[in-house]
């Protein structure tokens, strides 16, 4: 595991340039890479200096080996009580909606619109609150994040970019990354 996300760190540094301060912690973190987003109408969040729409998506609690920017983390891997961070993961199967069963991981493209539903979401490295009970021995997190920015260099993601992501085909504002 630990040599997967060294591998995984040299790839995403070498694909998404500098900008990323990555480093891997170790613990409890929320994986959304399967994950629907709802934007919260009205609201918005400022990453980096840029105003995005803010989007809500409900991801599984994982534990283990997890890759974090720590430009958006003040530096540390520990959350607060009851929080823990959206992070990324090689696991290639974990709890999905919306059974939250566990199940591999199937990456796909799409490519984002203007229609409702139709964009995409950055949750990595952003603050996610615990939910108290578990749903088919899953435990959940409420993740916020922006609505159509990109996770590999904060800029807005139009309508007509490809993305990556291993939500199902339908599901609205999936939590991904356009392909550089």
């Amino acid at each position: 595991m630990k040599y997967s996300l060294a591998i995984a760190t040299l790839l995403f540094s070498t694909t998404v340039g500098a900008s990323p301060a990555l480093k891997i912690c170790h613990g409890e973190y929320a994986l959304c890479a399967a994950s629907s987003t709802v934007p919260v109408p009205g609201k918005t969040i400022a990453v980096n200096g840029k105003t995005f729409p803010l989007g809500v998506a409900v991801c599984p609690v994982l534990t283990g080996d997890s890759i974090a920017d720590m430009n958006l983390m003040n530096n540390s891997c520990d959350a607060p009580a009851g929080k823990v961070w959206s992070l990324f993961s090689t696991v290639s199967s974990y709890p999905q909606a919306p059974s939250w069963a566990v199940a591999p991981a199937i990456f796909r493209t799409f490519t984002t619109t203007a229609k409702p539903g139709g964009g995409m979401s950055n949750m990595w490295s952003f603050l996610c609150v615990k939910r108290p009970q578990p749903v088919n021995g899953a435990t959940l997190a409420d993740c916020k994040g922006p609505m159509n920015e990109s996770p590999w260099t904060g800029a807005a993601v139009p309508p007509g970019t490809k993305v990556t992501t291993s939500a199902p085909a339908g599901a609205a504002n999936p939590v991904g990354g356009p392909i550089p």
